[in-house]
């Protein structure tokens, strides 16, 4: 009797022990349920051969790996085109959101509202689109501030009554923001400058270098100053200048690396003395974060972002 009782109080032990302790596989949760998604960010900048975009481009990657996001980087080429394309192959790829530099509104508006209706929530960065209100948030550089000053520099730069000159890209809006500041401050300076369009150079600075040889040749190389909307812009000038044996002063508009080297250099310097500078790592980032954020909280907290930029001299070119 006693070992029927023992043999009973064990089973029943057994029993109990199996009741309390960990659940069967099969009512485990299953791996990652519980653990966020992985986001795949989509993002297109304006073109790789420019050091801007190739900036913004480091900023994306750094926030990919402090927030924990893929991102898939492609290059716009500057090309409509070739953008809407690859809106469209994002779209086809599943990703949860794109970003883009919209450098021709007119060409790709149309693939960014189709995307939207796809529910893939768009971005832009650097340039937007004014003709669709699809765009969550925008980040980029206060443009037209950023002309100001350029406008600010041209008339501290040139005297009275001289040829100023502007290298313009009539495409996209940030570039159109840019002609605008400057020409509201130079038009309004009591130096009564003299203004001469020098062109669009389309992003190419080559292009930018012809048109800054043929102006100074049509003006006998008296132009005093030359504001270049984009760096590729004043590294094409600063050729032409020093070709043509002129002592045009030129203020570039990007603030990359190669500006900075010029402006302190010996030679160089003479020419590129000033530039507006602006913060592509700091957009890269911040375009990022908002994609997290709107995805993560169906909202973002801004619109639009618009980040101040600022002027560069030998004074600070270092630093």
């Amino acid at each position: 009797m006693k070992k029927f009782l023992s043999v009973l109080l064990s089973a029943t032990l057994v029993l109990g022990l199996t009741a309390c302790g960990s659940k069967p596989a099969a009512e485990k949760p299953a791996e990652g349920d519980s653990a966020k998604k992985e986001l795949t960010l989509g993002f297109i900048v304006g073109s790789r051969e420019h050091v801007f975009y190739n900036l913004i481009e480091e900023g994306i990657m750094t926030a990919s790996k402090d927030l924990g996001f893929k991102a898939i980087v492609l290059d716009g080429e500057l090309d409509s085109n070739v953008t809407s394309d690859h809106i469209n192959n994002l779209v086809a790829q599943g990703v949860d959101a794109i970003a883009l530099s919209c450098n021709d509104p007119g060409g790709t508006t149309p693939a960014m509202e189709a995307a939207d209706k796809e529910g893939i929530p768009v971005f832009t960065f650097d340039c937007t689109s004014d003709v669709t209100d699809v765009v969550k948030c925008f980040v980029g550089t206060d443009n037209v501030e950023g002309g100001r000053l350029g406008g600010q520099e041209t008339v501290r730069l040139a005297e009275a009554g001289k040829t100023v000159g502007i290298i313009n890209f009539d495409e996209p809006q940030s570039c159109i923001d840019r002609r605008t500041g400057w020409e509201e401050v130079v038009k309004a300076s009591d130096k009564k400058l003299n203004i001469i369009d020098i062109g669009n150079y389309e992003g190419d600075a080559a292009k930018a270098e012809q048109l800054m040889s043929d102006a100074l040749s049509a003006n006998k190389n008296d132009i005093a100053v030359v504001f270049a909307v984009g760096d590729p812009a004043a590294t094409g000038a600063l050729a032409a200048i020093k070709a043509a044996g002129a002592d045009t002063k030129i203020i570039g508009f990007d603030g990359n690396p190669e500006a900075k080297a010029a402006i302190l250099d010996a030679e160089n310097g003479k020419y590129w003395v000033s530039e507006i500078s602006q913060n592509p790592i700091e957009i890269g980032k911040q375009i990022s974060q908002n994609m997290v954020d709107y995805l993560n909280n169906g909202s973002v907290a801004e619109s639009k972002i618009m980040i101040a930029p600022y002027i560069i001299t030998a004074e600070n070119a270092a630093k």
